[in-house]
C-alpha cells in the first residue's frame, strides 16, 4: 500500500465514524418525532375529534392518518439506528429512500390540509347549526353539545342568541340549555329569560363555532410549522444516510485496493 493510498484510507475512516455518530443522533430525534406525532394522533382521536363529530364535514382517519405516520416514524427511525450501527451501505441507502417516501406523505398531508381547512371551517360551523336543529331530540347530538358548551366555555353557534330561535328553545322565553350556566356562578340560569338584567352575566357568551376554530387554528397551526420543520429536517438525513454510504463504499474500495 503506497503512502497517498494510506492516507486516504486514514481521512475516509474517520469521516465514517463522524457520520455515523451524526445519523445516530438523527435517528434518535427523529424517532421521538415519530413518538411525537404518535401522541398527538391519539390526543386528536380522544380530545379534538370530539368536537369535529358535530361537523357536516367529518373527516374521521385523519386522527389515524396521523397515528400511522407516527408509527411509521417510530419502525423507519429504528431501522434507521440498525442500518448506521451495521455500516451496510445498501440498507443506508433504502433508509434514505424511505425517508423521501415520508417526506413526501407528509408534504402532501400538510397541502391537503391546507387546501380543505376553509371547507372544514365552513362544516363545522354547518354542523352546529344543524345540531343546534336537532338538540333535544337526538341524545348523541345534546350530549355532544352539553359537553362541547361546558368544556369550552361556550354557548350555541356564532353566539347564545342561536338558541332564541331553535326547536329546542321555542316556547322557553329566551331561555339556554344548562351546559351554557357560567360554573363560577350559583345561579341557574336554565328555562331563565337570560336576556334580563343580571342572568346574561350567568351564562357564556361567545359562540362555539369561533371558539373551536380559533383552537383549532392555535393548535393546528403549531401543529403544521413543527411538522413542516420536521419534513425538511428528513431530506438532510436521506442526505447524510447516502453521504455515509458512499464513504463505506469508498472505504471498502480502499481496503481492497
Amino acid at each position: 500500500m503506497d503512502k497517498g493510498h494510506a492516507k486516504s484510507l486514514a481521512a475516509t475512516a474517520p469521516a465514517v465514524a463522524c457520520m455515523k455518530l451524526m445519523l445516530m443522533i438523527f435517528n434518535f430525534v427523529f424517532w421521538v418525532t415519530g413518538i411525537a406525532i404518535l401522541a398527538i394522533g391519539i390526543w386528536t382521536k380522544v380530545d379534538l375529534y370530539k368536537y369535529m363529530e358535530l361537523s357536516s364535514i367529518y373527516y374521521k382517519e385523519s386522527p389515524y392518518v396521523l397515528i400511522g405516520v407516527g408509527a411509521v416514524i417510530v419502525v423507519v427511525g429504528s431501522l434507521g439506528c440498525c442500518c448506521t450501527m451495521k455500516g451496510n451501505s445498501c440498507l443506508l441507502y433504502m433508509y434514505a429512500g424511505f425517508l423521501v417516501i415520508v417526506f413526501v406523505a407528509e408534504l402532501s398531508a400538510g397541502c391537503t390540509g391546507f387546501i380543505y381547512k376553509g371547507k372544514l371551517e365552513k362544516g363545522f360551523k354547518e354542523g352546529l347549526t344543524n345540531a343546534i336543529k336537532k338538540y333535544g331530540s337526538n341524545d348523541d347530538i345534546t350530549v355532544a353539545m352539553d359537553n362541547m358548551q361546558k368544556q369550552l366555555h361556550c354557548c350555541g353557534n356564532s353566539a347564545y342568541t342561536d338558541w332564541f330561535n331553535s326547536t329546542w328553545g321555542s316556547g322557553k322565553n329566551y331561555s339556554v340549555p344548562e351546559s351554557c350556566c357560567r360554573s363560577d356562578v350559583s345561579t341557574v340560569c336554565q328555562n331563565v329569560n337570560v336576556k334580563t338584567v343580571g342572568y346574561n352575566a350567568s351564562i357564556y357568551t361567545e359562540g362555539c363555532a369561533s371558539t373551536v376554530i380559533d383552537f383549532m387554528q392555535a393548535k393546528m397551526g403549531m401543529i403544521g410549522g413543527v411538522a413542516l420543520g420536521i419534513s425538511f429536517f428528513q431530506l438532510f438525513g436521506a442526505l447524510l444516510a447516502c453521504c455515509l454510504a458512499k464513504n463505506i463504499n469508498r472505504s471498502k474500495y480502499e481496503q481492497v485496493a
